[in-house]
Formats: C-alpha cells, structure tokens, sequence
C-alpha cells in the first residue's frame, strides 16, 4: 500500500509495529481464569475438611472412614491432584481432536449409563443406581455425559448446520440422543443431571441457530415431562411442597429437615460467619454437608461475604466461557465457540441448581457444587471441562496471533 503523505505512512508503520508489540506480549493463556478455577478448588478442600470432620464417628460412615479424621480431606486432596494432571494433558490436546472423537466418547459413556443398571453389577446407595465400584474410588457416569454431551451438541450443531432448521435431520436426533439418556438417568434416579444435560443440549442447539418454533415447542415438552415425572413420583411430590412451606409440622422434620437446617446455618453465619470450623449444623444435623450443601457450611462459618465471593467467582467463569466460545465464533471456529459456551452452561446451570437448593430458591435435589464439593468423579471432569476451556483459549490466542492450530 502507498501513502500520499510521508507523515501518513510513518504513523501507519508505527501503529502497526504497536499491533504486532501487543500480540506479542498477549498471555499464552487466560491467567485470571486459572486463578480463580485454583482458589475455587482450595476453598472446597477446607470446607470439605470443615464439614467432614465430624463426619468419621457417624454409624453411617463409620464402616469406610474408620473413625479417621481426614479420611475426606485426603481422599479430597488426592482427587484434586488427579485431575490437575488430567487438566495438564488435556490441555495439550487440540480442539479438533475432541471434535472428531465426541460421537464415540458420548456412545461410551451411554454404556457406561447402561452398565450402572445392570442387576448384580452395581449396589444400591440411598435407594439409587449411579456408581460403578472399583476398589479405591467410584466412577459416577451422569458426570462424563455432562461433559460429553457438551462436546456431542456442539459436534452435531456443526455437522448438521444446513438441517438445523428442519424437524427430522435437525432436531428429532438429538431430541432422539438426549431421550435416551434421560431414560437412563430417570431409571437411577438422577432427575438433577437429567435437567443439567437437557439445559446443557438446548442451550447449545438454541446457540447453534435450531429453529425457533421446533425449540419453543420441546421446551413445552420438556416442561410437562418433568412435571408429569413429579406428579407421579410421590417422594418427589413430597420434597416439591417441602421446598414450597419448609417450617410446616410436617414438613421441618421430613422431607423439609435438610432445607431448614441449611436456612439454620445461613441465619447463624449472618453476614461475616461464626468462624472457620465452628458450624454446628455440620454436627450430624446437616445431611450431606460436604457435598450437597456445602455452601450452607460455608455461609454458616464464612458467612454472606464469602458465598457473595463465591457467587461472583463462578460468575467470572461463566462470563469468561462464553467470553471465549464469542471469540472463538468470531474467527469461525464453530465447533470450538459451542463446546466453550456449552461449558458455561453446563458450570452455571449446576452451580445455581446447587445454590438454589441450599438457599431455598429451589426444591432439594442431589447436585454438588462444581470445583466444591466432595466427590472424585466431579472434580475430575470439572478440572477437564475447564482444561477444554482453556485450551479454546489458548488457540483463539495463537489465531490472533497470526499461526495456525
């Protein structure tokens, strides 16, 4: 290009030298997101701690944590470390890679699903079929389909982008897919990773440009299924109108105790907390402290100010994951912009089941708090969805930048 004006064409040369300055001091990597996901995980390491530790001379835990203390803390502490590593490697594998094996990773995991069912395979725990037992930990595979289902959406979105506005090549296949995993899921039971993974396919279809009157119109499915489900189970019916008058007679020492002894430990903490390791709601009153509710513990010892900050730290994640699916979008890369805002539903659906739950907003229902709570199977697959996260990042970096993925 030529320039009339010698002047004209020195600003042109600098401004672009500042351009080429600023890609080249750009991060490999989004810094603050990996701070917070890391402060996120330690805080769930101490409240685990916190509200596990009375927990080892309970009859009901007594017969595996043989009266240990730390017996959650370590098991905690091991699971984070597992899936740091899990994070490490799979942020090295490229995008189109999950993209051509998503079909067979959410095939595997439907088997998974299947296998759980199987008589004489697995046991039941608290009347439910939702782990596969290995000596050392258990494998719950409602928490891979959360992930894969999200790698799946975004895959089928893109393949059948010319058919998304038609009924039986655009919508009845994953409406097909999606179906079928909610048959397994409600067979466990598990209605609360149904409704993760349902919002989690429609969000991405509703991203992928689905037609507007086919959405409307499973959503209405949707919504009446769920509602038939309720209207039809009478332990579900019972927890409905619990979450609707948790202080009635009947109610505070039913289906209701959880709901009111979380609503207790939040009154108690009030706005700066009674202390760290001085809840007594955890006490044995507190059903599932250190998974379900373990935002309750931490209201009642950390108080507002701490489940405010928390709030706001899984609001920055979800922010950022559809920061980077726009960003990636932007420079047509279809598939990778789904995957990463599929991911901030997936986070923000599930943290604010769990938050509604423990705040009363929502009826009871058994999902952790991601990156928080308890659990070996959750922590793993949060640590890798969000390494995915990362890795979309890191290759809209490296586009902008001018190479190639």
């Amino acid at each position: 290009m030529t320039f009339a004006f010698p002047g004209l064409a020195k600003l042109h040369a600098r401004t672009e030298g500042i351009g080429r300055e600023q890609r080249s001091n750009m991060m490999e990597y989004d810094q603050p997101l990996v701070w917070v996901v890391l402060l996120l995980l330690m805080l769930g390491l101490v409240m685990v701690y916190s509200a596990s530790i009375a927990l080892s001379d309970s009859v009901k835990h007594m017969k595996f944590t043989h009266g240990v203390s730390t017996y959650f803390l370590t098991r905690q502490a091991v699971f984070i470390c597992i899936g740091m590593a899990a994070a490490l490697v799979v942020s090295r594998i490229p995008i189109a890679v999950w993209q051509r094996w998503a079909p067979y990773l959410f095939v595997a995991t439907l088997l998974l699903l299947i296998l759980v069912l199987v008589p004489g395979v697995v046991s039941d725990t608290n009347g439910a079929k939702r782990w596969l037992r290995f000596k050392s930990f258990n494998l719950q595979p409602s928490e891979l389909m959360k992930l894969f289902v999200v790698l799946y959406a975004a895959d089928f979105t893109v393949r059948k982008q010319e058919f998304m506005h038609k009924l039986t090549k655009g919508f009845l296949p994953m409406a097909g897919a999606i179906g079928i995993v909610g048959f397994l899921l409600l067979w466990e039971p598990d209605l609360g990773a149904f409704g993760v993974i349902v919002c989690i396919a429609m969000g991405i279809l509703f991203l992928g440009g689905v037609n507007g009157i086919w959405f409307s119109g499973i959503g209405a499915i949707l919504v009446s299924m769920f509602s038939l489900v309720i209207l039809l189970s009478p332990w579900r019916r019972d927890r409905i109108f619990a979450y609707l008058d948790p202080w009635g007679e009947e109610s505070v020492l039913g289906k209701g105790y959880q709901l009111s002894h979380s609503l207790i430990a939040f009154g108690r903490g009030e706005f700066f907390g009674v202390g760290l390791g001085a809840s007594i709601e955890k006490l044995h009153y507190l059903s599932e402290a250190h998974t379900d509710f373990l935002l309750a513990v931490i209201g009642e010892e950390l108080g507002f100010v701490a489940v405010v900050t928390v709030i706001l730290m899984f609001y920055w994640i979800v922010k950022r994951a559809f920061d980077i699916g726009r960003q990636a979008i932007a420079m047509d890369q279809t598939f990778a912009g789904l995957t990463a805002k599929g991911l901030g539903i997936w986070i923000g659906v599930q943290t604010f089941i769990n938050m509604g739950v423990n705040l009363g907003l929502l009826p009871t229902k058994g999902l952790t708090l991601p990156l928080m709570s308890y659990g070996g199977t959750g922590i793993l697959i949060n640590c890798v969805g969000l390494a995915i996260l990362l890795r979309i990042d890191m290759e809209n970096r490296i586009l902008m930048r001018g190479g190639r993925v």
